[in-house]
């Protein structure tokens, strides 16, 4: 606990970029779910979220468990080796006003507190990270950040890969299943990256 109290203090120095609300921010975790999420993809980053301000600074509304609201400067140091790739709506100036912005917040209201989504369902009742950020864009502005898939079009023949899906869904795979990957919200042409 020590030193991740030391870790964390040690970033509280790190200059942020030009970050605005509605950023989406990409990271590595360090799981044997987010190692399964990286095979299955084929991509480096395994967990995201969204960038708000609040009254006592900037913060990460992440689908973890459960969904909640973390310090961006925590956020950060919870990643693998603390790497991390920001990415903005290349229109945000003319899409995210101050109006939607405060709609997306109250949009993301009703998943704050719930069960993260190991199941990778689409229904509301529990939500993953990247399907929290997917869901918050489209019904506040109308944008798909990503293209949905399904589980089957994912590279599902990895020994780590087929370990978590044994765990998760024990023989009945829902291959069929909507899903919206953090690599593919990261890979959208709509959104630029923030060096």
């Amino acid at each position: 606990m020590l030193l991740a109290r030391e870790t964390f203090q040690s970033h509280k120095a790190t200059k942020l970029p030009d970050i605005q609300e509605g950023d989406i921010i990409f990271q590595i975790s360090e799981s044997d779910l987010s190692t399964a999420i990286q095979l299955a993809t084929h991509s480096k980053y395994s967990h995201c979220g969204i960038i708000f301000k609040k009254q006592d600074g900037w913060y990460v509304y992440e689908a973890l468990q459960p969904v909640r609201y973390t310090p961006i400067r925590q956020w950060i140091a919870n990643g693998k080796n603390h790497h991390y790739i920001i990415k903005r709506l290349k229109n945000a100036t003319t899409v995210l006003s101050a109006a939607i912005v405060d709609k997306m917040k109250a949009i993301g209201e009703q998943y704050n507190g719930k069960d993260y989504d190991f199941y990778f369902g689409w229904s509301d009742d529990r939500i993953y990270c990247s399907e929290l950020v997917w869901k918050i864009y489209h019904e506040a502005t109308g944008l798909e950040i990503g293209k949905l898939q399904t589980l089957r079009s994912f590279d599902l023949s990895s020994p780590q890969v087929k370990q978590q899906m044994e765990l998760i869904y024990h023989g009945k795979i829902p291959l069929d299943e909507p899903i919206i990957s953090p690599v593919s919200m990261f890979e959208s042409t709509l959104l630029t990256e923030i060096k």
